[in-house]
């Protein structure tokens, strides 16, 4: 396996365009929920996405897509990709896309303390510890401290958090699931395509089930889902795989955490949403306690690690 490479300006680039990406699809599938409900929107595109996927998977001699052990893996990564989907479509209904990508981008914090547990070359450091305070005191601040009379106080609102930040939990199960099975050794084509592949499975009925399969097919509704299913779904998620195994990962984390607050101003700019003050608190609380857990491939670059290693 050839050595990964410290980020350069290509790939900085392209992680800003990423990023820029992944702030606006919460906010592009709200803006298009009166005439596709989110649920919908994304069951379709997990769907045209896995056929544009399948192609490309490259699988190892004498591996099958449906064995045994790829398949049982496969299968729990997508019920929870879909699970997390699922919710995140939930939430845009109660909560404003603001507060559903800060509150889903919390993934990382619930990884590190998931894997600390699991993985003995994952335990977290002191400095790691501080960081995961410090983002769950961000959290408290977002979800309590709203001001008297504001709608983010309204318990519909703080419904709509809660099922952002459980969407953020599973996502990071979905992570914890991959490395911790047979899907850790399988290509990351193979690994979207079990995901998107059982998204579309269990969404596209339960869309049906509860009511918002229907679709009013504006320029906008078509637009949208092309941009779901062709720039998010299949190619910015196989340029960010394709990243990975370039580029070192604690570096390119680094420029994740622009996300949500690129997921911020598009929400003010294209839905006119409000941020409440508690709400920017606990935004940077969060985005810095996620830095400092983050940090700890730097922080054994240079030399720091017997200083700051928990017991």
């Amino acid at each position: 396996m050839s050595e990964r490479r410290a980020l350069d300006s290509k790939a900085a680039s392209i992680m800003f365009v990423l990023c820029i990406i992944w702030g606006l699809q919460q906010v592009i599938l709200k803006m298009a929920a009166p005439d596709i409900s989110a649920v919908m929107q994304i069951a379709l595109r997990s769907g045209l996405s896995a056929l544009m996927v399948y192609p490309m998977i490259k699988l190892a001699d004498g591996v099958s897509l449906w064995s045994r052990d790829y398949l049982a893996a496969g299968i729990l990564v997508g019920v929870l990709f879909a699970s997390e989907f699922f919710l995140v479509a939930q939430a845009l209904r109660f909560t404003s896309a603001s507060h559903t990508v800060v509150l889903l981008y919390t993934a990382p914090i619930f990884v590190a303390l998931g894997l600390h547990w699991k993985l003995p070359s994952e335990r977290l450091s002191v400095l790691q510890w501080s960081g995961i305070a410090l983002a769950f005191f961000g959290i408290i601040i977002a979800f309590l401290f709203h001001p008297v009379g504001s709608a983010a106080a309204s318990s519909t609102a703080l419904w709509g958090d809660a099922l952002a930040l459980l969407a953020g939990i599973l996502w990071a199960a979905t992570t914890i699931a991959v490395r911790l099975t047979k899907l850790a050794e399988a290509p990351a084509t193979q690994t979207l395509f079990y995901q998107l592949l059982i998204a579309f499975l269990l969404l596209f009925p339960l869309a049906f089930a509860m009511g918002q399969a229907s679709i009013h097919w504006t320029p906008f509704t078509i637009g949208s889902l092309l941009f779901h299913t062709i720039i998010v779904s299949f190619a910015s998620y196989l340029i960010w795989f394709w990243l990975l195994k370039e580029y070192l990962a604690s570096r390119l984390g680094v420029f994740s955490f622009l996300t949500p607050l690129f997921g911020v101003l598009f929400g003010v700019l294209l839905l006119n949403e409000k941020i409440e003050l508690n709400f920017i608190i606990g935004t940077v609380l969060v985005m810095l306690g996620i830095m400092v857990v983050s940090m700890q491939g730097w922080v054994q670059s240079r030399g720091f690690t017997k200083v700051l290693k928990s017991d």
